[in-house]
């Protein structure tokens, strides 16, 4: 009996411990994730999509918001934000909207004159001489442009990103400082970007208050999706590019072609259950120059995706990792999937079976999901 009562404040200390732990995660803030983040990166609305494709690649996002002279524009779903100067208040510009990748596909996929013919160089470079202001909204993202206070709790943070929003302003100074959660209308000398990576990266690094649940598989979290949307390895960039433009989406799988059905390479399919075998993403066009961009609108996604592994202009800017074949198991843990997309940098882990056959995937906003849903639970 004195051996158990010599042990029990040693387990108290270690369960008020754990409480403590828990209790930091729950009171930290969005200023808690931006400490460290540099500026946003953004384009002027007069921006041609070549430069703003450069600058893409220069600073290593997927997505720029797009500023505008205030006074002139209808901010992306009515927003204002504003830049402001921090001294006399006098407004500066005001963003009007979010360019992404998946926009920069959808306007050189926009019509069928792309396709390769005696008029496609002169058409592609009339199309990358457009200007950003006029391409943006070919994705609903694009016209969702939200903020988020420093002051939201990191619990209300996880809400907005897993409904599906993959990135907020942060304003640094803002004049709404008692505001917490997202805002359409804000007043800032300047602003940071947080994305949806930058949110699962803190909650890794209190991953020991959070073992409990990421120890759990995909499964049982409830964080595998079944609806899988995929080409085939006869599927040409250009036609892949035009499918993620009428799903909305940012990657496909690749699979192996069904040799029992007629399947039309240029349309997606169910992707269940079938041999995965590569991956196509927005942002593998990330950085082509408009000659690469035209030789390889005609490969095959497949042959696309072996070029840029092998493809100075790739590997020169460290990029061919974002281009592997990510995958995961339906009973693998929660807290190795969110680390296979941390360290591979991607957005989405596909689902596969011992035979490599696909089950689904799991998404950025999946796991961010699971998480607050859990963590909800453990805290009631």
């Amino acid at each position: 009996m004195q051996q158990t009562k010599e042990q029990d404040p040693i387990s108290s200390a270690g369960k008020h411990a754990a409480d403590e732990n828990q209790r930091r995660l729950r009171e930290a803030k969005v200023r808690d994730l931006t400490a460290e983040k540099r500026r946003i990166v953004e384009v002027p609305h007069t921006a041609s999509l070549a430069h703003t494709m450069n600058a893409l690649v220069a600073n290593k996002v997927v997505a720029v918001p797009v500023a505008a002279p205030p006074g002139q524009w209808i901010g992306a779903g009515g927003s204002m934000i504003m830049e402001s100067d921090k001294q006399t208040g006098a407004v500066r510009k005001h963003y009007i909207g979010m360019l992404t990748m998946l926009d920069i596909l959808a306007h050189i996929a926009g019509d069928d004159q792309m396709n390769g013919g005696d008029d496609a160089p002169d058409d592609l470079d009339k199309k990358m001489s457009a200007t950003v202001s006029s391409i943006i909204g070919h994705c609903p993202e694009g016209l969702s442009l939200w903020t988020l206070s420093p002051n939201t709790s990191i619990l209300d943070c996880m809400e907005v990103f897993s409904k599906g929003i993959h990135r907020a302003l942060v304003p640094m100074d803002s004049r709404m400082e008692n505001i917490s959660g997202v805002e359409l209308v804000e007043f800032a000398s300047s602003y940071q970007m947080l994305t949806q990576m930058d949110l699962l990266r803190f909650m890794m690094n209190h991953a020991s208050e959070l073992k409990d649940i990421t120890s759990h598989s995909i499964r049982e979290l409830g964080a595998l999706n079944e609806n899988i949307f995929a080409i085939t390895e006869s599927t040409k960039v250009i036609d892949a590019i035009k499918c993620m433009r009428v799903a909305l989406l940012h990657a496909v799988p690749i699979v192996k072609s069904s040799s029992a059905t007629e399947e039309d390479p240029k349309k997606l399919i169910n992707g269940n259950g079938r041999r995965l075998i590569g991956t196509f993403s927005a942002t593998d066009l990330r950085g082509c120059h408009h000659a690469v961009l035209q030789t390889w609108l005609p490969l095959t996604a497949l042959e696309f995706t072996q070029q840029v592994l092998t493809s100075p202009l790739f590997s020169e800017s460290n990029n061919t990792q974002q281009r592997e074949l990510v995958t995961c198991q339906v009973d693998s843990p929660l807290s190795e999937v969110i680390s296979k997309a941390l360290t591979k940098h991607v957005h989405r882990v596909w689902v596969v079976d011992q035979q490599r056959l696909l089950l689904g995937l799991v998404s950025l906003t999946d796991m961010i999901r699971v998480l607050r849903t859990s963590i909800l639970a453990d805290f009631q």
